[in-house]
């Protein structure tokens, strides 16, 4: 998540040096490839994330939850609203990106007009649900920060469970 926030901040200074104060950029086509790579790059940082979003926003909503009334923001529980939502959406063009790519001529691979101009236009029909990550990823990250300091902190269940009361693990035969 922080990538994506360091990628938004580059482009959005990119973004004000190249375009007049109406909004049009002085350059259609540089913009437009700048606009391909923040794309391609945006969705690139998701990927360490795309495979435990949902769990991470799991346990989010479990802390949020049990957390003491007086600790929580406002505005949590709509950023996790917003966060689902667009991993739905993401996951949707996930898959319709598979079936485009199983429909692509034998020949389009990577570096090949049809396949790069394909992955350019899902990066762009991705790009504003990754955005709501790259702005509203941190409520995970500060969720958790309320739950480890609050007064009983919140343990996960699969936390809890790892080493039994004894502290010592058992073994493995039974």
């Amino acid at each position: 998540m922080a990538d994506s926030k360091k990628i938004l901040d580059a482009w959005d200074a990119y973004s004000d040096e190249h375009t007049g104060l109406d909004g049009w950029p002085y350059d259609d086509h540089a913009y437009g490839l700048r606009k391909s790579q923040r794309d391609a790059d945006t969705a690139a940082a998701f990927e360490t994330v795309r495979a435990g979003a949902r769990h991470l926003l799991a346990t989010a909503e479990v802390q949020l939850a049990h957390l003491p009334a007086h600790t929580v923001q406002s505005h949590w529980v709509w950023q996790l609203g917003a966060l689902r939502d667009a991993l739905d959406r993401l996951d949707a063009l996930h898959d319709e990106w598979v079936q485009t790519r199983e429909n692509l001529p034998a020949a389009a691979r990577s570096g090949t007009p049809a396949f790069d101009d394909a992955l350019a236009e899902h990066h762009a029909e991705c790009w504003s649900y990754l955005d709501t990550w790259a702005s509203h990823g941190s409520a995970v990250l500060d969720i958790n920060s309320a739950a480890q300091q609050a007064p009983t902190p919140l343990v996960s269940p699969s936390a809890a469970t790892a080493v039994p009361a004894s502290g010592r693990a058992k073994s493995g035969r039974r």
